[in-house]
């Protein structure tokens, strides 16, 4: 059997999401949209269930799959509906929903239901992405209110740049979802997970951290004092399948990007772009041999990579390769290449996972 695996950490998840409860100060939506951000939404959802508040979604599928799994608790959709026929099946499985455009306004307006819809009436504080502005928003909350069959409303935004810690998006953007607020009854959601890491001035009823329940920091490199207490919840690892020497001035795979300055020894590892590892990785990009700091040398191929073995006379055929956890995180590897903490998990392919600590 191929040796590359995921190995998750289903521990260090609930761990992130105790710390991410804490630091909002209230309940917490556990973001686990994507496939739980490449982890296993239902694995992930199961693990969470008996402490979590509810959990987040993009779309009705996405929730669906978690009812069939038996996840009883809250599912937000966190776009909403996308066409008004999705209402059934919405009372039938007792979802919950965004409302962030002005047709969803009037969908849930036109329902017909004994039943109540629990809503999340979105504003658009600044991002420009989703949501009302702040007088649609007010008259959406007026309108919808005087419904029978709408519950009481969760007020939310969304931050564009909290994981920019100098810019004074965020604190406009506060001011904007308080102005829209004001006078209005309901309990609020704004809080990601960079601004439940960096932003401690902002804060909300309800939070919803996503990044950062899978262990990676969305502030790095800044430092992050709370962001040091994550523990990552993903290990990608493999083994070496083979093992050769080049010489002095030889080329190493596809494109000769890596040509050797000395007598090589090269390790042949099972991972490559079809697993989800990052295709255009550099030359001297870290990985763990065997627990030992190790780098990557040439050109990721779609089922192998290669790394640099002179300095391991200990590793060899089968020794263990870690290419993201603890060392390195997926935080720390992104930047190097050209990519996102967010993105590296949710590419994860064909990799099987293994969960721990169920």
């Amino acid at each position: 059997m191929r040796p590359a695996q995921a190995l998750i950490d289903l521990e260090a998840l609930r761990g992130n999401y105790r710390l991410a409860r804490q630091l909002g100060g209230g309940k917490a939506l556990a973001v686990i949209k994507a496939d739980a951000y490449g982890h296993g939404a239902v694995a992930c959802a199961r693990a969470l269930e008996a402490e979590a508040d509810g959990f987040g979604v993009a779309c009705i599928e996405e929730a669906l799959e978690l009812r069939q799994a038996g996840i009883r608790k809250p599912v937000v959709l966190l776009e909403g509906f996308f066409d008004a026929a999705e209402l059934a099946l919405i009372v039938e499985h007792d979802l919950w929903t965004a409302a962030a455009s002005p047709w969803q306004v009037e969908a849930l307006a036109a329902f017909s239901t004994d039943a109540r819809l629990q809503v999340w009436l979105k504003l658009d504080s600044g991002m420009h992405r989703l949501g009302l502005s702040v007088d649609e928003f007010r008259a959406a909350h007026a309108r919808l209110s005087a419904l029978p069959h709408i519950a009481p409303m969760v007020l939310m935004s969304h931050m564009a740049r909290a994981d920019e810690l100098d810019s004074p998006r965020t604190l406009e953007q506060l001011q904007t979802f308080n102005r829209a607020i004001d006078g209005l009854p309901g309990e609020t959601s704004l809080c990601n997970s960079p601004a439940l890491l960096g932003w401690p001035q902002v804060r909300s009823d309800w939070v919803r951290p996503g990044l950062m329940l899978y262990g990676a920091d969305p502030l790095y490199p800044q430092p992050s004092a709370h962001a040091a207490r994550l523990r990552p919840v993903m290990t990608l690892q493999s083994r070496v399948i083979a093992v050769r020497e080049i010489g002095v001035g030889e080329p190493l795979g596809y494109g000769a990007r890596f040509v050797a300055q000395r007598p090589t020894r090269v390790g042949v590892v099972a991972m490559g772009y079809a697993d989800g590892y990052p295709q255009f990785a550099p030359n001297g990009t870290p990985v763990q041999i065997d627990g030992v700091p190790g780098q990557l040398i040439g050109r990721v191929s779609m089922d192998m990579l290669t790394i640099d073995l002179t300095d391991h006379p200990q590793a060899g055929l089968g020794s263990i390769v870690q290419l993201w956890g603890t060392s390195p995180t997926i935080s720390e590897l992104a930047p190097r290449c050209n990519t996102s903490a967010y993105r590296l998990p949710c590419s994860l392919k064909r990799t099987p996972r293994i969960y721990l600590s169920q």
